[in-house]
């Protein structure tokens, strides 16, 4: 039976390094605070008017196909997940295919947010096991900080995120004990006011206002601790889903790689599991919630480090806007 394997992972952030301490500058936190409440101490921001998520996805996409040990003109499909988009329309994954020279290649933009990339798996790993592509390339990207508030009313979401992108190369494989073993993803719109972008919105008449922007309507708004509350229950649920199904208990894990929005959920969702804290891959730190590129970025990190190596049984839990959750159980 074929299967989808991780043939090679990329990833790329910009350059600019945003600290705690940097933000302290621009609106009343600290360093303390920000790190107590979401264990973050710096982020990645784009530094150059007109680089998007494509921009950062080229480099990403380029190292994945080097360490996949295949050229960038065999890639036969793009996934492009982002919530970040570098324009209304078209999509990013169109301008990706365009920057990579591959004319003629399907693009399919994914917008699930923190759990786009595990949405874009679902998606690439049935293309791959009916035998419609062979060499998909499955991307993450985000550019956050052209769009927060960067006040104190916005200070407790703008902290939280940073920009950089991430891809996997995945192809075939014959290898029944290799590859995606299982993706399960869930939605619940019920939930989509507590972290959503009001406006501008297709839905308003006209899409922006001067009054939308004097109300701050222009802003992301969160309910954090709706937000906690559903992760730290909805991210255990569905990882226990899907190691049941396929007899794996959280013993049997080698590596945990959850979805980056905030260390303690992380931390959390890891003593629910009782997993063992060495086993949970944390690079929040560093980067901050990159949304859909925050799994394939802390992937890449754990392989490039040997942390995480071929052979390894590894959960992938996500929980974001939507709300949107799922887990995927992979083997290198």
């Amino acid at each position: 039976m074929t299967r989808t394997a991780f043939l090679g992972m990329g990833h790329y952030v910009p350059p600019k390094v945003v600290t705690n301490d940097d933000l302290a500058k621009l609106f009343d936190t600290s360093d303390e605070w920000i790190q107590q409440r979401t264990g973050i101490k710096e982020r990645h921001y784009i530094d150059q008017d007109g680089t998007g998520p494509s921009d950062l996805a080229v480099p990403a996409v380029q190292m994945a196909c080097k360490n996949a040990g295949i050229e960038v003109s065999e890639i036969d499909a793009i996934i492009f997940a982002t919530l970040s988009p570098d324009y209304t329309f078209p999509g990013s994954g169109v301008l990706l295919g365009d920057k990579l020279g591959l004319p003629g290649v399907p693009a399919l933009d994914v917008r699930n947010q923190c759990s786009g990339f595990l949405y874009g798996l679902q998606v690439a790993d049935a293309w791959i096991r009916c035998g419609m592509y062979k060499c998909v390339c499955l991307v993450g990207g985000e550019v956050h900080s052209t769009g927060i508030d960067f006040s104190d009313e916005g200070r407790d979401v703008t902290v939280l995120f940073g920009d950089g992108a991430a891809c996997a190369i995945l192809g075939p494989t014959e290898d029944d004990q290799a590859g995606v073993l299982d993706v399960e993803i869930h939605a619940d719109g019920s939930g989509a006011k507590e972290l959503w972008l009001e406006a501008p919105a297709s839905a308003h008449i006209p899409r922006i206002t001067h009054e939308m922007i004097d109300e701050r309507r222009v802003w992301p708004s969160m309910n954090g601790r709706q937000v906690f509350r559903w992760a730290t229950s909805k991210m255990p649920e569905v990882s226990l889903s899907v190691l049941q199904r396929n007899g794996v208990t959280p013993a049997d894990l080698d590596l945990v790689v959850p979805h980056q929005a905030n260390k303690r959920i992380n931390e959390l969702v890891g003593q629910k599991l009782e997993i063992p804290p060495e086993k949970v891959v944390h690079n929040i730190q560093k980067y901050g919630n990159t949304t859909a590129a925050s799994i394939p970025l802390a992937l890449s990190e754990a392989i490039q480090e040997g942390r995480a190596k071929k052979g390894d049984l590894i959960l992938m839990p996500a929980f974001g806007s939507g709300f949107t959750w799922g887990a995927a159980l992979v083997r290198l």
